[in-house]
Protein backbone atom coordinates (compact mmCIF):
# COMPACT_ATOMS: atom_id res chain seq x y z
CA UNK A 1 0.00 0.00 0.00
CA UNK A 2 1.29 3.74 -0.51
CA UNK A 3 2.12 5.76 2.45
CA UNK A 4 3.38 8.67 3.67
CA UNK A 5 6.46 7.67 6.13
CA UNK A 6 8.30 9.71 8.13
CA UNK A 7 12.10 8.43 7.65
CA UNK A 8 14.20 10.79 9.55
CA UNK A 9 14.34 14.43 11.26
CA UNK A 10 12.81 16.98 8.80
CA UNK A 11 12.28 14.23 6.08
CA UNK A 12 8.86 12.20 4.66
CA UNK A 13 8.58 10.05 1.77
CA UNK A 14 6.23 8.56 -0.34
CA UNK A 15 6.97 4.65 -0.10
CA UNK A 16 5.06 1.47 -0.63
CA UNK A 17 4.46 -0.44 2.16
CA UNK A 18 2.88 -3.84 3.74
CA UNK A 19 -0.42 -3.85 5.73
CA UNK A 20 0.11 -5.56 9.09
CA UNK A 21 -2.04 -8.67 9.89
CA UNK A 22 -5.54 -7.96 11.02
CA UNK A 23 -6.27 -9.89 14.59
CA UNK A 24 -8.93 -10.40 16.09
CA UNK A 25 -10.98 -7.17 17.55
CA UNK A 26 -9.39 -5.23 15.12
CA UNK A 27 -11.15 -3.18 11.68
CA UNK A 28 -8.72 -2.26 8.51
CA UNK A 29 -10.41 0.93 7.39
CA UNK A 30 -9.81 2.06 4.00
CA UNK A 31 -8.17 5.70 4.67
CA UNK A 32 -9.96 8.83 2.96
CA UNK A 33 -8.19 11.47 4.73
CA UNK A 34 -6.25 12.43 7.23
CA UNK A 35 -5.27 15.51 8.87
CA UNK A 36 -1.37 16.45 9.90
CA UNK A 37 -1.44 17.53 14.09
CA UNK A 38 1.09 19.22 15.71
CA UNK A 39 2.42 16.49 17.13
CA UNK A 40 3.08 14.83 13.90
CA UNK A 41 5.36 18.05 13.10
CA UNK A 42 6.97 17.26 16.51
CA UNK A 43 7.88 14.18 15.52
CA UNK A 44 9.17 15.24 12.35
CA UNK A 45 11.24 17.77 13.88
CA UNK A 46 13.18 14.90 15.25
CA UNK A 47 12.02 16.35 18.88
CA UNK A 48 9.95 13.18 20.18
CA UNK A 49 12.27 9.98 20.99
CA UNK A 50 9.06 7.62 20.94
CA UNK A 51 8.39 7.92 17.20
CA UNK A 52 11.39 5.91 15.98
CA UNK A 53 11.48 6.52 11.66
CA UNK A 54 10.70 4.56 9.37
CA UNK A 55 7.36 5.08 10.64
CA UNK A 56 3.56 6.11 9.31
CA UNK A 57 2.53 8.92 11.39
CA UNK A 58 -0.95 10.69 11.30
CA UNK A 59 -4.14 9.68 13.49
CA UNK A 60 -6.55 12.41 12.95
CA UNK A 61 -8.35 9.90 10.38
CA UNK A 62 -11.95 9.48 8.82
CA UNK A 63 -12.14 6.17 6.22
CA UNK A 64 -14.36 3.11 5.20
CA UNK A 65 -14.55 -0.03 7.35
CA UNK A 66 -13.64 -3.23 5.79
CA UNK A 67 -14.80 -5.84 8.28
CA UNK A 68 -16.47 -5.95 11.39
CA UNK A 69 -19.60 -4.48 12.91
CA UNK A 70 -18.89 -1.38 10.81
CA UNK A 71 -18.00 -3.00 7.48
CA UNK A 72 -18.96 -0.85 4.55
CA UNK A 73 -19.64 2.62 6.73
CA UNK A 74 -17.94 5.48 6.88
CA UNK A 75 -16.20 5.80 9.94
CA UNK A 76 -14.30 8.09 12.54
CA UNK A 77 -10.93 7.00 14.42
CA UNK A 78 -10.04 7.76 18.02
CA UNK A 79 -6.82 6.78 17.99
CA UNK A 80 -6.37 6.75 21.49
CA UNK A 81 -6.09 3.22 23.27
CA UNK A 82 -6.01 2.44 27.39
CA UNK A 83 -5.63 -1.03 29.02
CA UNK A 84 -9.14 -0.70 29.88
CA UNK A 85 -8.61 -2.12 32.95
CA UNK A 86 -7.36 0.70 35.22
CA UNK A 87 -8.58 2.99 37.48
CA UNK A 88 -8.09 5.39 34.44
CA UNK A 89 -10.08 3.71 31.93
CA UNK A 90 -12.59 2.63 34.38
CA UNK A 91 -13.54 5.87 35.43
CA UNK A 92 -13.90 7.12 32.33
CA UNK A 93 -10.26 8.70 31.89
CA UNK A 94 -9.04 6.54 29.26
CA UNK A 95 -6.51 9.70 28.07
CA UNK A 96 -4.55 9.42 31.40
CA UNK A 97 -4.29 5.74 31.69
CA UNK A 98 -0.72 4.65 32.28
CA UNK A 99 -0.59 2.28 29.40
CA UNK A 100 -2.21 4.39 26.52
CA UNK A 101 -1.18 3.83 23.51
CA UNK A 102 -1.75 6.31 20.02
CA UNK A 103 -1.93 5.26 16.74
CA UNK A 104 1.51 6.48 14.71
CA UNK A 105 3.15 6.97 18.05
CA UNK A 106 4.58 3.10 17.66
CA UNK A 107 2.06 1.48 15.73
CA UNK A 108 1.70 2.39 12.22
CA UNK A 109 -0.52 5.50 11.21
CA UNK A 110 -3.29 7.12 9.10
CA UNK A 111 -0.88 8.83 6.02
CA UNK A 112 -1.81 5.36 4.21
CA UNK A 113 -4.13 3.87 2.31
CA UNK A 114 -5.01 1.63 4.92
CA UNK A 115 -4.61 1.81 8.32
CA UNK A 116 -5.84 -1.06 11.17
CA UNK A 117 -7.34 -0.32 14.11
CA UNK A 118 -9.76 -1.67 16.89
CA UNK A 119 -13.76 -2.06 16.47
CA UNK A 120 -13.90 0.39 20.00
CA UNK A 121 -12.37 2.86 18.73
CA UNK A 122 -14.40 3.15 15.55
CA UNK A 123 -17.59 5.73 15.31
CA UNK A 124 -19.77 5.94 12.53
CA UNK A 125 -20.85 8.79 10.57
CA UNK A 126 -23.73 9.92 8.71
CA UNK A 127 -23.72 10.05 5.03
CA UNK A 128 -23.98 14.52 5.33
CA UNK A 129 -20.57 14.60 7.25
CA UNK A 130 -17.85 15.71 4.78
CA UNK A 131 -14.78 13.62 5.05
CA UNK A 132 -13.07 16.81 5.83
CA UNK A 133 -15.19 17.74 8.51
CA UNK A 134 -14.64 14.44 10.11
CA UNK A 135 -11.51 14.35 9.80
CA UNK A 136 -11.13 17.19 12.56
CA UNK A 137 -13.07 14.64 15.07
CA UNK A 138 -9.75 13.80 16.94
CA UNK A 139 -8.30 17.46 17.81
CA UNK A 140 -12.28 19.03 18.06
CA UNK A 141 -12.21 16.49 21.03
CA UNK A 142 -8.22 17.69 22.45
CA UNK A 143 -10.12 20.91 22.37
CA UNK A 144 -13.25 20.44 23.76
CA UNK A 145 -11.46 18.75 26.83
CA UNK A 146 -9.24 21.61 26.79
CA UNK A 147 -12.16 24.24 27.05
CA UNK A 148 -14.32 22.21 29.06
CA UNK A 149 -11.48 22.35 32.20
CA UNK A 150 -11.16 26.23 32.02
CA UNK A 151 -15.35 26.20 31.74
CA UNK A 152 -15.83 23.61 35.08
CA UNK A 153 -14.52 26.98 36.71
CA UNK A 154 -15.29 29.87 35.43
CA UNK A 155 -19.24 29.19 33.59
CA UNK A 156 -20.19 32.54 32.61
CA UNK A 157 -21.02 32.79 29.22
CA UNK A 158 -19.89 36.49 29.35
CA UNK A 159 -16.16 36.07 30.56
CA UNK A 160 -13.14 36.78 28.28
CA UNK A 161 -11.48 33.97 26.33
CA UNK A 162 -8.10 34.47 24.68
CA UNK A 163 -6.73 31.59 23.05
CA UNK A 164 -3.11 31.80 22.54
CA UNK A 165 -1.67 30.19 19.01
CA UNK A 166 -4.07 29.71 16.19
CA UNK A 167 -3.54 26.86 14.65
CA UNK A 168 -5.88 23.76 14.95
CA UNK A 169 -6.23 23.15 18.18
CA UNK A 170 -6.33 26.56 19.14
CA UNK A 171 -9.04 27.71 16.50
CA UNK A 172 -11.10 24.81 17.27
CA UNK A 173 -10.75 25.70 21.19
CA UNK A 174 -12.46 29.29 19.99
CA UNK A 175 -15.37 27.51 18.44
CA UNK A 176 -15.86 24.96 20.92
CA UNK A 177 -16.40 28.22 23.68
CA UNK A 178 -18.44 29.82 20.73
CA UNK A 179 -21.02 26.70 20.45
CA UNK A 180 -21.08 27.03 24.39
CA UNK A 181 -22.47 30.37 24.39
CA UNK A 182 -19.14 32.27 25.06
CA UNK A 183 -19.37 35.64 23.03
CA UNK A 184 -16.02 37.44 23.68
CA UNK A 185 -13.41 35.31 22.48
CA UNK A 186 -9.70 36.54 21.04
CA UNK A 187 -7.12 34.60 19.13
CA UNK A 188 -3.89 35.89 19.55
CA UNK A 189 -1.62 34.47 16.49
CA UNK A 190 1.51 35.84 15.13
CA UNK A 191 1.14 34.57 11.78
CA UNK A 192 -0.67 37.13 9.27
CA UNK A 193 -1.58 34.19 6.58
CA UNK A 194 -3.42 32.32 9.79
CA UNK A 195 -4.78 35.92 10.96
CA UNK A 196 -7.02 36.41 8.20
CA UNK A 197 -8.53 32.73 8.29
CA UNK A 198 -9.21 32.93 11.79
CA UNK A 199 -11.20 36.29 11.63
CA UNK A 200 -13.23 34.48 9.06
CA UNK A 201 -13.76 31.02 11.02
CA UNK A 202 -15.77 32.81 13.53
CA UNK A 203 -16.79 35.68 15.31
CA UNK A 204 -13.71 35.93 16.66
CA UNK A 205 -10.79 38.92 17.10
CA UNK A 206 -7.80 38.04 15.78
CA UNK A 207 -4.79 39.98 16.75
CA UNK A 208 -1.03 39.44 16.53
CA UNK A 209 -0.08 39.98 20.33
CA UNK A 210 3.60 41.04 19.49
CA UNK A 211 1.55 44.76 19.10
CA UNK A 212 -0.57 44.59 22.15
CA UNK A 213 -2.48 42.28 23.92
CA UNK A 214 -6.22 43.62 24.92
CA UNK A 215 -7.22 43.96 28.38
CA UNK A 216 -3.89 42.66 29.83
CA UNK A 217 -4.35 41.24 33.39
CA UNK A 218 -8.21 41.03 33.20
CA UNK A 219 -9.09 38.02 31.34
CA UNK A 220 -11.27 35.60 32.45
CA UNK A 221 -9.76 32.63 30.58
CA UNK A 222 -6.51 32.06 28.37
CA UNK A 223 -6.07 28.75 26.44
CA UNK A 224 -2.42 28.15 25.70
CA UNK A 225 -2.42 26.24 22.47
CA UNK A 226 1.02 26.50 22.11
CA UNK A 227 2.70 25.56 25.40
CA UNK A 228 6.20 27.24 24.94
CA UNK A 229 7.67 29.42 27.64
CA UNK A 230 7.07 32.84 26.01
CA UNK A 231 3.66 32.13 25.92
CA UNK A 232 3.17 31.02 29.14
CA UNK A 233 4.84 33.79 30.22
CA UNK A 234 2.12 35.77 28.07
CA UNK A 235 -0.60 33.64 29.58
CA UNK A 236 0.74 34.45 33.50
CA UNK A 237 0.50 38.28 32.37
CA UNK A 238 -2.83 37.88 30.59
CA UNK A 239 -5.26 36.13 33.05
CA UNK A 240 -6.92 37.96 35.82
CA UNK A 241 -6.75 37.33 39.51
CA UNK A 242 -8.73 34.18 40.09
CA UNK A 243 -8.97 33.73 36.16
CA UNK A 244 -7.99 30.33 34.23
CA UNK A 245 -5.12 29.25 32.52
CA UNK A 246 -5.88 26.53 29.87
CA UNK A 247 -2.46 24.85 28.78
CA UNK A 248 -2.96 22.15 25.93
CA UNK A 249 0.57 23.15 24.14
CA UNK A 250 3.45 20.79 23.67
CA UNK A 251 5.95 23.10 22.08
CA UNK A 252 8.79 23.37 25.03
CA UNK A 253 9.42 22.86 28.64
CA UNK A 254 11.40 26.17 29.25
CA UNK A 255 10.44 28.27 32.06
CA UNK A 256 7.91 31.22 31.86
CA UNK A 257 5.01 30.16 33.73
CA UNK A 258 4.56 32.88 36.78
CA UNK A 259 4.01 30.53 39.78
CA UNK A 260 4.43 33.08 42.00
CA UNK A 261 1.43 35.36 40.65
CA UNK A 262 -0.64 32.50 40.15
CA UNK A 263 -0.54 31.45 43.67
CA UNK A 264 -0.63 34.73 45.05
CA UNK A 265 -3.91 35.85 42.27
CA UNK A 266 -5.22 32.65 42.83
CA UNK A 267 -5.20 31.79 39.23
CA UNK A 268 -6.35 28.33 38.41
CA UNK A 269 -3.78 26.26 36.17
CA UNK A 270 -4.69 23.28 34.18
CA UNK A 271 -2.74 21.38 31.88
CA UNK A 272 -5.15 19.23 29.07
CA UNK A 273 -4.07 15.92 27.35
CA UNK A 274 -5.86 14.53 25.01
CA UNK A 275 -9.84 13.42 25.82
CA UNK A 276 -11.97 10.85 27.31
CA UNK A 277 -14.47 9.02 25.10
CA UNK A 278 -16.67 11.22 25.95
CA UNK A 279 -15.28 14.36 24.89
CA UNK A 280 -14.43 12.74 21.36
CA UNK A 281 -18.44 11.55 21.41
CA UNK A 282 -19.42 15.07 22.13
CA UNK A 283 -16.90 16.20 19.11
CA UNK A 284 -18.31 13.89 16.86
CA UNK A 285 -22.24 15.19 17.30
CA UNK A 286 -20.52 18.87 16.98
CA UNK A 287 -19.63 18.12 13.67
CA UNK A 288 -22.77 16.00 13.06
CA UNK A 289 -24.81 19.31 13.90
CA UNK A 290 -22.76 21.23 11.75
CA UNK A 291 -21.77 23.70 14.76
CA UNK A 292 -18.15 23.09 14.25
CA UNK A 293 -16.28 22.84 10.16
CA UNK A 294 -13.29 23.33 8.51
CA UNK A 295 -15.16 26.11 6.08
CA UNK A 296 -12.36 28.52 4.94
CA UNK A 297 -9.38 27.20 7.11
CA UNK A 298 -8.63 23.18 6.52
CA UNK A 299 -7.40 23.07 3.34
CA UNK A 300 -7.16 19.56 1.46
CA UNK A 301 -3.92 18.01 0.03
CA UNK A 302 -3.10 15.07 -2.12
CA UNK A 303 -1.16 12.18 -0.07
CA UNK A 304 1.53 12.75 -2.54
CA UNK A 305 1.42 16.44 -1.54
CA UNK A 306 2.55 15.22 2.04
CA UNK A 307 6.16 16.32 1.93
CA UNK A 308 5.72 19.78 0.82
CA UNK A 309 3.29 20.00 3.46
CA UNK A 310 5.28 19.18 6.36
CA UNK A 311 8.03 22.00 4.81
CA UNK A 312 4.88 24.76 4.46
CA UNK A 313 3.65 24.21 7.99
CA UNK A 314 7.54 24.34 9.27
CA UNK A 315 8.02 27.47 7.06
CA UNK A 316 4.75 29.49 8.03
CA UNK A 317 3.47 29.16 4.49
CA UNK A 318 0.18 26.87 5.81
CA UNK A 319 -3.41 27.37 6.98
CA UNK A 320 -4.62 26.20 10.39
CA UNK A 321 -4.85 22.92 9.28
CA UNK A 322 -3.36 20.55 6.16
CA UNK A 323 -5.82 17.30 5.62
CA UNK A 324 -4.24 14.96 3.44
CA UNK A 325 -6.35 13.03 1.06
CA UNK A 326 -5.52 9.46 0.58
Amino acid sequence: MKVLAYTGTKQTEIRDMPLAEVTEGQVCIDVHQCGICGSDMHAWHGLDERRVPPLILGHEAVGTARNGCFAGQRVVINPLMGCGSCSACTSGFEHLCASRELMGLRMPGAFAEQVIMKEDNLTAISDGLKDRDAALAEPLACAVNAAQLAIHNIPDRDASVHVIGGGAIGLLAAMVFAARGFRYIHIAETNALRRDMLAKAGDFIAYDPRDAIPNSGHIDIVLDAVGSGRTRAAASAMVRPGGVISHIGLQDNEPGLDTRRITLQQIHFTGSYCYSKLDFTEAVQLLEDGKITGEGWAEIRDLEAGVQSFIDIHDGNAPPKIILRI
